[in-house]
């Protein structure tokens, strides 16, 4: 047993450190820059340490857990664990907030607010990640809703209130859902609250109670990872962002509700999780097919890239919802994969946005001779992002595919219907990422304009998306260092169905 308290560490050190950041001087830009990457960096290195080496990857029970009891009154405890779920992303969660910090641009407004923001979110991710208590995984994810709510407001774009309101209206509005379902479970059957994870798995419920839980527990990680139709404020809330806070908003929050589903809906609730399960296979193949089509018809390139994260997360409902080993493996894998495309294709929005100042695509046109780096990585990324063979996309999307073909549970026709539907979504990402290529760096539009000379992409920008695009190809090349992490984890859940 390992004694070392590695997660209590990991997830109180960026919100205390960053409490830090207020007593430094208000002028320190690039010092307050600099020791916020330090402590992501930091607690990155600590993650990585306690996972390479006091983590056994063939176990598929929970390790490195903690187990403090907080409030005495009603049993709440202070309980940290990983298994194989959880440890993909919390390692993409530190990645993708150390690369987002070190891609704000010297921020001007309230920097040492916006550095300490970006920490506590990064608190409240890795906690609603690894945490084993229902309640404290509630806490962990309402700690997360603020800092973006605040980072929305105060460093957007022209309609900035409008998007950080709905977002929090949605996302605080659906919190009351999970509150209500982490309670119901939590009071469930016995006179003591029952708080944790393990204890709640091996419970049975009434079918209608069980539904009821469900239902809840559904539209709130529904609101979270946009499940059609509850996805209206993530456009929106993309098209204003900060484009470090969009890195984070795409590669990691919506990366929670998904993770939310697997972990409570079908590690808790089995039974209602195989009944909604064809109508939730029902809903991602119409939302990778509707976003994809709305995601054409987007002026703004931002709401574009949102729309088809939208369609990304489409394939991870109907991994989900194929009750099946291979389907479930590949939508643990279309989550990792995901979170690092769509936070590079959002920092690459943002950074041509910084050099050019226009955010619609039928204004641009011909920044591929003036910024010939930018132009290749956004080319890359966006192939990755249409699932080309040999980046992870494709090995993602391919294995949701054989899941749900190879699934015991439902029929023959259902099946060919459905994979008919995903083969059309396959068709459609292609036309709007390579569209949005040919909009914006294709023609000749911007030789009319006088200031005609860009700086091209300096080397920050390419040292971000290089090492976004490193993992990107490596999982598309060998996945199976991803499917040894959450292979037996799977296995573990499915033996309840």
């Amino acid at each position: 047993m390992n004694y070392f308290p590695w997660l209590t560490i990991v997830v109180v050190l960026p919100i205390s450190a960053g409490s830090l950041i207020f007593l430094f001087p208000h002028r320190g830009n690039k010092v307050i820059r600099w020791y916020t990457i330090c402590i992501c960096l930091t607690n990155l290195l600590l993650t990585t340490y306690a996972f390479c080496y006091h983590f056994q990857l063939d176990d598929p029970l929970i390790q490195l857990t903690e187990n403090y009891k907080w409030i005495n009154f009603f049993d709440f405890y202070w309980r940290f664990g990983l298994d194989g779920l959880s440890i993909g992303p919390i390692l993409l969660t530190g990645f993708i907030t150390t690369l987002a910090t070190l891609a704000a641009q010297p921020v001007t407004r309230e920097s040492r607010l916006f550095h300490f923001l970006m920490l506590a979110m990064y608190s409240g991710q890795i906690g609603s990640f690894s945490s084993r208590d229902i309640l404290l995984f509630f806490i962990m994810w309402e700690l997360e809703l603020i800092p973006v709510y605040l980072l929305l407001s105060m460093w957007g774009g022209k309609k900035r209130l409008y998007s950080a309101t709905k977002f929090i209206l949605y996302t605080a509005g659906s919190s009351i859902f999970l509150l209500i379902g982490v309670l119901g479970i939590g009071l469930y059957g016995s006179n003591e609250p029952t708080l944790n994870f393990e204890t709640s798995a091996n419970q049975s419920y009434p079918v209608a109670l069980e539904i009821i839980f469900y239902i809840g527990f559904l539209i709130a990680f529904a609101v979270k990872s946009p499940i059609i139709p509850l996805h209206t404020w993530l456009p929106d809330t993309h098209g204003e962002a900060h484009y470090s806070t969009c890195m984070l908003l795409a590669g990691i929050l919506l990366k929670m509700g998904a993770y939310g589903l697997v972990r409570i809906n079908m590690e808790l609730l089995p039974h209602a999780h195989s009944l909604f399960s064809p109508w939730l296979i029902l809903v991602g193949a119409i939302q990778i097919i509707y976003a994809a089509s709305t995601s054409l018809g987007q002026r703004n390139l931002k709401k574009r890239i949102a729309y088809s994260s939208v369609s990304h997360m489409g394939f991870i409902i109907i991994g989900i919802s194929s009750i099946s080993d291979t389907g479930l493996n590949g939508a643990i894998l279309q989550i990792i994969s995901h979170g690092f495309i769509g936070a590079a294709l959002f920092f690459l929005a943002g950074t041509s946005y910084d050099r050019i100042r226009l955010f619609y695509l039928d204004e641009m046109g011909g920044m591929a001779i003036p910024m010939p780096k930018i132009f290749t990585v956004f080319s890359i990324l966006s192939m990755a992002s249409l699932a080309l063979p040999g980046m992870s996309g494709f090995v993602a999307e391919l294995i949701v595919f054989f899941g749900i073909i190879t699934s015991k549970k439902y029929l023959l026709m259902t099946k060919i219907i459905i994979t008919f539907v995903m083969a059309i979504g396959i068709i459609l990402t292609p036309i709007y990422s390579l569209s949005m290529l040919r909009q914006m760096f294709y023609g000749y539009k911007f030789f009319n304009t006088p200031n005609s000379y860009f700086f091209d992409s300096g080397p920050r920008e390419l040292f971000i998306s290089i090492s976004i695009l490193i993992p990107v190809i490596g999982i598309g090349i060998y996945p199976d260092f991803l499917f040894s992490l959450s292979v037996d984890k799977v296995e573990a859940i499915l033996s309840n169905f």
